[in-house]
């Protein structure tokens, strides 16, 4: 039975953030907001809710082990597995706001999370408010600053109209969110206590693949439709929204004091690893690109981190 909650709790995920990323993609151009826009916060916010809401609820739940995993694990999983998977099928090319904005913001925001949790062992409200805080200015840096070298997502539409449906989708996105959040966390509690395992290993795998679903499903449609629109920045955006959005909001809400030293001393550095790691290979062998060679690479990273965490 756990099994099937967790299968069932994902597919809801899934689902409920496809249902809310139409929905408030459709409202925002209905309401004639610029695609720029859209593409930096609806769109970040809505692929993100999965993670978010696992994470507020497994805090409130009292499992801080499964909210702070969640984060870890996804980000690691959209740079070694979404993007090794990406660019092994097809390479992409490394613009400059990689290394000019995307990159630096990343980094810089994982230290600071790093340097939170390291030196307290836990995620404070007032911490929390600063990762919001920081999020908050990164849009404004994007927006108002950078503006000019970014380019717009014109592949961006609405795929509905109807106000009815827009609504519908809302609402059934968000009990969709709700209800999965609510059987995925239980199944994997009940299935870490039934097979002698830790949450942390739980959420790391099978919770953090789960939530990355929608940024893996989205490349591939967006490689199959032959679409140049996935870009790096895209999974780096979202593992900056998922430190400064999805855990400082949790925090806010839910001080998250975790439990298992290994979040820090072990998952925690594969994290800053990965992230590094994405410098050096869009230069070596072939500058600016990222292809096959590379994608290997951070797919045997990832392998390796299952591997150690599991033996």
């Amino acid at each position: 039975m756990d099994y099937i909650a967790i299968f069932f709790g994902l597919l809801l995920l899934v689902k409920g953030g496809d249902w809310l990323l139409k929905a408030a993609v459709a409202l925002s151009i209905n309401l004639s907001i610029p695609k720029i826009v859209i593409g930096m916060t609806v769109v970040s916010f809505a692929t993100s809710a999965p993670e978010l809401i696992v994470s507020v609820k497994s805090a409130l739940m009292g499992h801080p082990d499964l909210a702070m995993g969640n984060v870890i694990g996804s980000n690691i999983a959209n740079l070694a597995l979404v993007l090794g998977i990406v660019i092994l099928i097809e390479p992409i090319i490394v613009t400059k706001n990689f290394f000019r904005t995307d990159w630096p913001i990343m980094f810089l925001s994982t230290m600071i999370f790093y340097f939170f949790i390291k030196n307290n062992k836990d995620l404070t409200i007032n911490e929390g408010v600063i990762l919001f805080t920081l999020l908050i200015a990164v849009l404004i840096f994007l927006l108002f600053l950078q503006k000019n070298n970014i380019v717009d997502d014109s592949s961006l539409v609405s795929e509905v109209s109807s106000k009815k449906v827009i609504l519908s989708l809302f609402f059934g996105g968000g009990i969709a969110l709700w209800l999965g959040s609510e059987m995925l966390i239980k199944g994997s509690v009940s299935l870490a206590q039934e097979i002698g395992i830790s949450e942390r290993i739980i959420s790391i795998s099978i919770i953090s693949i789960g939530t990355s679903i929608p940024e893996l499903s989205a490349s591939l449609v967006a490689i199959f439709k032959k679409e140049k629109a996935i870009s790096l920045g895209n999974l780096i955006g979202s593992n900056i929204f998922n430190i400064l959005a999805v855990m400082g909001i949790t925090a806010m809400i839910q001080p998250i004091v975790f439990f298992d030293q290994n979040l820090i001393e072990s998952d925690f550095l594969w994290m800053i690893f990965i992230s590094v790691l994405i410098l050096p290979l869009a230069f070596i062998p072939k500058r600016m690109k990222l292809g096959r060679f590379e994608g290997a690479i951070l797919l045997c990273c990832y392998a390796i981190f299952l591997y150690q965490m599991f033996k």
